[in-house]
């Protein structure tokens, strides 16, 4: 199976080092060993490929090295830096990592002007109808259930979701939390997962979840920050023309796996919603470099609307999604009326889109998602 960023990944190798990062078991290593280049693969979570990465000894007659969890090594940065300034490609270099490459190794020198990142998201109903030859019903579905990540996905039964995601969690928590950080209550985080699974699409208060685990709010915070560098969860923050007042206001948490998300298919559609946009915006910053980005509008009087995205700042499409309400929400039209946006209305149950003279759309979700395309702002 292709992935989308295949084409982007094999231009720039012959230019920059490339970071690829995504959450744990989303196809990074796949991708890299799947360019149709001969390359040699060393992962520093092995012993032996350590000590060859210490040593500096590879074949540097393949033309592709594959660098496998590096940012868990001591200056990583520095380390790579030298690498690149000293030899240069040839061989072309990727790095990958399930973590955030600059979550943890903060210090040492720059890489800024020798790589570009990218980051491979699990499979979303565009790139799932396009790379595995499902039907784009079954595509849909499956999401719905059992998440785009590739190994169940394919597999496509619950009762193997259900058995992956228990070794999935585990390895998140077990091994790349502990290894990278200082974090030990391994069981009040796993407590905290299963709070944000219920509250997928509302939001969060770290004040509400200290006293559900009788933490402190920055305990909280500081647990939130750590799932969202392992690419567990991701963050939506609220609009505002006021970046320092945003900044303020709580925001709501969303998982890259939407088989995780428990509650009604409203809110596994929203989450579904949410994954892919947040992948196109990635897509377009990481291979295009255009500026989008994603927040949920809300009032002082709780009035909502689920996504706003904005491009360079400047809010220009509305989303409001739900699972059977085909009746145009007014929120669409409340919200920034004096702006020319695009206001959709994204329906897991309708069969036919439907346009307003005032210019909103209701949208089955499944058209929506697999013609998603944010180039259009």
């Amino acid at each position: 199976m292709d992935r989308t960023l295949k084409k982007a990944l094999l231009v720039d190798l012959n230019n920059k080092i490339v970071l690829i990062t995504g959450p744990r078991q989303c196809g990074k290593t796949t991708l890299s060993r799947m360019l149709d280049i001969e390359y040699q693969y060393l992962n520093y979570d092995l012993a032996e490929h350590r000590l060859l990465i210490a040593d500096k000894v590879w074949d540097r007659q393949k033309p592709l090295i594959i660098f496998d969890e590096l940012h868990k090594m001591h200056e990583w940065k520095s380390w790579l830096k030298g690498i690149y300034d000293v030899e240069g490609i040839p061989p072309a270099i990727i790095v990958t990592g399930s973590a955030r490459l600059d979550a943890f190794r903060k210090t040492g020198d720059s890489l800024a002007g020798r790589h570009f990142s990218f980051r491979l998201h699990p499979l979303d109903v565009k790139e799932a109808i396009a790379q595995t030859g499902l039907d784009a019903v079954t595509c849909f579905e499956r999401l719905m259930n059992v998440g785009g990540f590739p190994e169940p996905f394919l597999h496509g039964t619950q009762q193997y979701y259900n058995r992956w995601k228990r070794s999935h969690i585990d390895l998140i928590l077990k091994e790349d939390l502990i290894t990278l950080t200082a974090v030990r209550d391994i069981q009040s985080i796993e407590t905290l997962i299963e709070l944000l699974r219920s509250r997928v699409g509302s939001i969060v208060s770290s004040n509400s979840l200290a006293r559900d685990l009788q933490k402190s709010p920055n305990t909280i915070q500081n647990w939130l920050q750590l799932l969202t560098d392992l690419y567990v969860i991701f963050k939506v923050t609220p609009y505002h023309k006021n970046i320092a007042r945003a900044l303020l206001k709580e925001p709501k948490y969303y998982f890259y796996d939407n088989g995780m998300v428990t509650g009604d298919n409203g809110a596994k559609l929203e989450n579904l919603v949410a994954c892919a946009l947040l992948k196109e915006t990635h897509f377009l910053a990481d291979v295009e470099g255009i500026n989008l980005e994603m927040h949920f509008i809300r009032d002082k009087d709780k009035r909502e609307v689920d996504f706003l995205i904005t491009k360079e700042g400047t809010p220009n499409h509305l989303l409001e999604v739900k699972w059977n309400d085909a009746d145009l929400s007014p929120h669409l039209k409340r919200f920034l009326p004096e702006q020319s946006l695009r206001r959709t209305q994204i329906v897991g149950q309708l069969e036919t889109a439907k346009s307003y003279q005032t210019g909103e759309r209701v949208e089955p979700a499944l058209q929506f998602l697999s013609q998603l395309d944010l180039r259009k702002l």
